[in-house]
């Protein structure tokens, strides 16, 4: 891989994301953690903990990766986009301070491998790109234990280093904010094309991809580009690419009103006609979470808030009644040689 930061006289470019930060020494780029120590990029939160805790995998939200499972969930601080709308902006738009629990990866690992019904470990909570040295550093002794990795991100990061994150997380979910640029650049600070090409490389590597989409009113709800975004996804990362609509509350900077459940089912009816796995998610509707054989329709996972019960599959993820594979990453005991 290249290296994640250039040198120059005055600054130092750090090449972690779109962004390119040129940053002078004793200075932070946009994220807030990456700091130019004189000759070099320094992570200033390599270690140091905001969150951490065992949550089902649907939370994440990963519908279709070990349904019914447990991940280990871990997150730091910073971020670099600005969104307004920001869910977790008392950590993503904060610097670690120094009554930050700080750990190493050795005792992460030991906590993941002695968790009950515990498939891995999730980087989430607020931007894993940014925390880089230390997410790689942490999955790759997960991965030598035999388990599984996943990465809850905005997947705006550069091509290079993405390459090597996929070669440790094996399942990411993808904030895909909006299917519009001005979105992008008023509300978040970023681009969208970043963010689609990553979406792309992602999976061509054949790592598991799930999309999230939170639905803002006004913002990003039109029919039209709901039906532009799920045409994109069905023709770039595939039919099957699970897509999860989830509803907006009021947060941050953003005080629009809530998304109406009734916008919220009519995307996911739109989105539905191209993909054919969408939910609905931050709801108190029990509609749009149930997991249905995308051949045959049977149902196959029925889910009630984060209660997940699988019915109607054999113990490699195939629907009993078709044969049809739904879960490439289902039973831990057929990953033996994980």
């Amino acid at each position: 891989m290249k290296p994640l930061f250039l040198p120059y006289d005055k600054y130092t470019e750090c090449r972690l994301c779109p962004h390119f930060c040129k940053i002078a020494p004793g200075r932070n780029g946009i994220c807030g953690v990456r700091k130019n120590s004189g000759d070099r990029i320094e992570l200033v939160t390599y270690g140091v903990i905001s969150g951490f805790s065992l949550d089902p995998v649907e939370k994440k939200p990963l519908y279709h990766f070990f349904p019914g499972y447990n991940i280990l969930s871990i997150g730091s601080y910073g971020c670099n986009m600005r969104c307004d709308f920001c869910q977790n902006w008392q950590i993503s738009q904060k610097n670690a301070g120094s009554l930050d629990i700080k750990t190493d990866p050795d005792k992460i690992v030991a906590e993941a491998e002695n968790t009950r019904r515990n498939i891995g470990l999730a980087f989430t909570y607020n931007e894993p790109i940014v925390w880089f040295e230390f997410m790689r550093d942490v999955a790759v002794k997960i991965k030598g234990k035999g388990l599984f990795t996943a990465m809850v991100s905005n997947g705006f990061v550069n091509r290079d280093p993405l390459d090597e994150i996929i070669g440790f997380i094996d399942a990411f979910n993808i904030d895909l904010k909006a299917f519009n640029e001005e979105f992008y650049k008023r509300l978040t600070g970023a681009e969208l094309g970043p963010v689609k090409e990553s979406l792309k490389q992602i999976s061509k590597a054949g790592r598991h991809l799930e999309i999230t989409t939170l639905v803002i009113p006004g913002r990003n709800d039109s029919e039209q580009e709901m039906e532009a975004e799920a045409k994109w996804i069905a023709q770039e990362t595939g039919i099957e690419t699970p897509l999860h609509l989830s509803r907006y509350f009021p947060m941050y900077k953003r005080d629009d009103p809530a998304t109406p459940q009734e916008t919220l089912t009519r995307l996911y009816n739109i989105a539905s006609k191209y993909l054919k796995h969408v939910y609905m998610g931050n709801t108190l509707s029990e509609n749009g979470q149930d997991t249905a054989c995308s051949k045959c329709g049977t149902i196959v996972t029925r889910r009630s808030g984060y209660n997940t019960r699988v019915i109607n599959l054999d113990n490699e993820g195939r629907c009993a009644k078709c044969s049809n594979q739904i879960y490439r990453y289902f039973n831990l005991s057929s990953h033996a040689e994980r």
